[in-house]
């Protein structure tokens, strides 16, 4: 079952037509519908839903100030909302990774690494050959990547969501965090 549409500004209701002027113009109020009385003067018909908000222009120019108090953080949501960016930035890292390593591979400079090694050492003793990228390989450097961005999801989302019991209890103690916000 669906709701009725709204009905637009100026429209018939039950064989009374209202008019409701467009916001910023006279005689346009936050409460209600407003309907022609005298010339020059506009009566207020309140509905029950109306707020008790005053009028931009009986507050004047000063912009609201409210004061509100974080006083409790879901531990949940804050493990939901850790673990996928943790998860985020682990791809993002492990593409990086992949990417830097393409990147100096294709500049050459694990061969200038391979070649300055193995001159030093066999400038100070017969040694096998060293080879940087059976050190380095990309299968190798991608599964360190992972298997580091698989650790900083577990860790990061334990303890966000020890900080946020930790949060929790601080706050009932000495009432939480306060801010206050303005309109402006």
């Amino acid at each position: 079952m669906s709701s009725p549409a709204p009905r637009p500004a100026g429209s018939t209701t039950g064989g009374q037509r209202t008019a409701r002027p467009a916001p910023g113009t006279p005689g346009a109020s936050d409460s209600g519908y407003t309907t022609p009385s005298s010339p020059g003067r506009t009566a207020t018909a309140t509905s029950p839903k109306s707020s008790s908000r005053p009028s931009p222009s009986s507050r004047g120019d000063e912009p609201r100030k409210v004061r509100l108090t974080l006083s409790r953080v879901d531990p949940f949501s804050v493990m939901k909302i850790s673990f996928l960016l943790s998860v985020a930035v682990t791809i993002a890292g492990v593409v990086v990774v992949a990417a830097l390593w393409m990147m100096l591979q294709g500049m050459g400079v694990f061969s200038t690494l391979n070649n300055t090694l193995n001159e030093l050492a066999q400038s100070t003793t017969n040694t096998g050959e060293i080879n940087v990228l059976e050190i380095l390989s990309f299968g190798r450097v991608l599964s360190l990547a992972i298997i580091l961005g698989v650790a900083d999801v577990i860790l990061v989302t334990a303890i966000a969501t020890l900080s946020a019991v930790i949060y929790n209890i601080c706050a009932a103690l000495v009432g939480g965090v306060s801010a206050t916000f303005t309109d402006v």
